[in-house]
C-alpha cells in the first residue's frame, strides 16, 4: 500500500494528490492522534548546533555508566546507535522502573517513529528523546521526516519509508474511507484513533497493483475533509473589520 501511495505524493507542494483531490497530514492531526498536549505546540524541537555527546545522552536516559554506554555505541553509515538488544536487555533487568518505561519509550521512537537503521537506535533519535522532559513537541519533527521520506521514494521511485507507519495509515484510513463515526469516541479523552486501527483486522492480501487501481479511482466524494476524531476549536469568521470572508479553495 505504502508504495503505491508514494506514488501520488505531490513532492512540489508536499501533499497527496488523487485526481482533483489534495490532502496532506497536518501538525494539529497528528498532535491529537499522539495524544501531545496542546501546550506544547509552542515549543517545537530543533537539532541545537552544539548537542551533548551521544554518549552523555544515553546516559542520562538510561542510567548506565559512561564505561557501558560508549562499549555499546556503534557505527552504521554516517551515524551512530545502540542495538536495540541491549536497549531490550537493559529494559528486562534495569532496577529502577522509570529508567526502564524511558527506555522503552526510547526504543518506539527509534524502531517505528524513526526507523533508519534496521533494529537500531541512532544518535538523531535519542537528542529529540533527550528534550522531550522539558515540554518540546515531537510533532513538527515526525511530520517533517514523513515528508522528508515520501519525497525521496517519489524522486527515487522507489525505497523505504522511513517514518511512522501507523500515523500515516490511520491518517489515511480516517480520511478516505468512509468511516462509520461514533460520536461519543469524538469527544472521549480515552478514545484512540490508532488503537482502533491496531485492534481492525488488516487486509495483506491486496497486491500493490490493486491499490493502485483503488486510489486512481478515487473521487472527491470518497474523501472525508475532517478526521472524525478532530474537534475544531478554532474558526476563521473575521478579518480585521470583515466579517464571513470567503476562504480560497485548497
Amino acid at each position: 500500500m505504502f508504495r503505491a501511495l508514494a506514488q501520488y505524493w505531490n513532492s512540489t507542494y508536499s501533499c497527496f494528490t488523487f485526481g482533483r483531490v489534495d490532502l496532506m497530514p497536518t501538525i494539529e492531526e497528528y498532535t491529537t492522534l499522539l495524544h501531545c498536549p496542546k501546550v506544547q505546540v509552542d515549543r517545537i524541537y530543533s537539532r541545537l548546533a552544539n548537542i551533548p555527546a551521544f554518549s552523555k545522552k544515553l546516559m542520562n536516559i538510561t542510567g548506565m555508566s559512561e564505561q557501558c554506554v560508549t562499549t555499546q555505541i556503534k557505527q552504521k553509515g554516517d551515524c551512530k546507535c545502540i542495538p536495540w538488544r541491549n536497549l531490550r536487555d537493559l529494559i528486562l533487568a534495569h532496577p529502577d522502573v522509570k529508567k526502564r518505561v524511558d527506555v522503552f519509550a526510547l526504543s518506539i521512537y527509534g524502531l517505528v517513529i524513526f526507523p533508519k537503521a534496521l533494529g537500531y537506535i541512532d544518535e538523531a533519535v535519542s537528542d529529540l528523546f533527550d528534550r522531550l522532559g522539558k515540554g518540546t513537541t515531537p510533532v513538527p519533527a515526525i511530520l517533517a521526516e514523513n515528508f522528508r521520506s515520501l519525497n525521496a521514494c517519489r524522486r527515487a521511485g522507489e525505497g523505504r519509508f522511513i517514518g511512522c507507519p501507523l500515523l500515516l495509515l490511520s491518517w489515511f484510513h480516517n480520511h478516505f474511507w468512509k468511516v462509520k463515526k461514533v460520536s461519543y469516541r469524538i469527544f472521549s479523552e480515552n478514545y484512540s484513533p490508532l488503537k482502533e486501527l491496531v485492534a481492525t483486522p488488516r487486509r495483506d492480501d491486496v497486491t500493490e497493483e490493486n491499490w493502485m487501481t483503488i486510489l486512481q479511482n478515487l473521487q472527491e466524494g470518497d474523501v472525508e475533509w475532517r478526521a472524525p476524531w478532530m474537534v475544531p476549536d478554532e474558526i476563521l469568521y473575521r478579518c480585521e473589520d470583515f466579517d464571513w470572508v470567503p476562504l480560497l479553495g485548497i
